[in-house]
């Protein structure tokens, strides 16, 4: 069950990843797209008009509602990342005080953690569903280029519902773990002893 869960926190994470580095892909065409167009429209547009209006006319510029797609783009990211955030242990902590604790206090403190998480992000699963609805029920879109906001909901549901379902197997882990008095996730990596 364990590389279960990990194999899918990390195919989500890949997904993550490789749409964040399609986003730094369209910011820079659209960077080096709108310094193109801002020479086009000044010295170049005066030295040789005729090239300037024919890369013009190809479309030379940034990017049109580019920023649309980072904004949905990273949020779809950031739920992505969060699956494998969760099963390695991944959250920040401060362990000044915990450090000096005994194991068995320390299992339990990270056991009531965890089932705060899972409890935090099946809340946050939930209201994103909920938000969802209400997007598409009223047709939203965006301003430039005219695609339904819950397109983007829909996608980031994806990585909330399954960041849910891999804090509640965690939670159960910790429970376990708290039982039996043994480690089933290590606390360094968090994937397994």
């Amino acid at each position: 069950m364990h590389n279960l869960a990990t194999r899918a926190a990390r195919f989500m994470a890949i997904c993550g990843g490789l749409v964040l580095a399609l986003l730094i892909v369209i910011i820079c065409i659209s960077v080096v797209g709108r310094s193109l167009n801002g020479l086009l429209h000044g010295w170049i547009g005066t030295v040789l008009p005729a090239v300037s209006a024919w890369l013009l006319q190809l479309g030379v510029g940034p990017i049109n509602g580019d920023f649309e797609l980072v904004e949905a783009g990273v949020a779809f990211s950031i739920f992505a990342f969060l699956p494998l955030c969760q099963i390695s242990g991944g959250h920040a902590s401060v362990d000044i005080f915990t450090s000096k604790l005994p194991s068995g206090l320390n299992r339990g403190l990270q056991m009531m953690i965890d089932i705060v998480f899972a409890i935090a992000l099946i809340v946050m699963a939930y209201q994103l569903y909920k938000g969802m609805l209400s997007k598409q029920s009223y047709g939203d879109t965006t301003f430039l280029l005219q695609f339904p906001i819950w397109w983007a909901y829909a996608a980031c549901l994806v990585g909330a519902v399954m960041a849910a379902v891999i804090s509640v197997y965690v939670a159960g882990v910790r429970v376990v773990e708290c039982a039996t008095g043994q480690d089933v996730i290590s606390d360094e990596t968090g994937m397994g002893p």
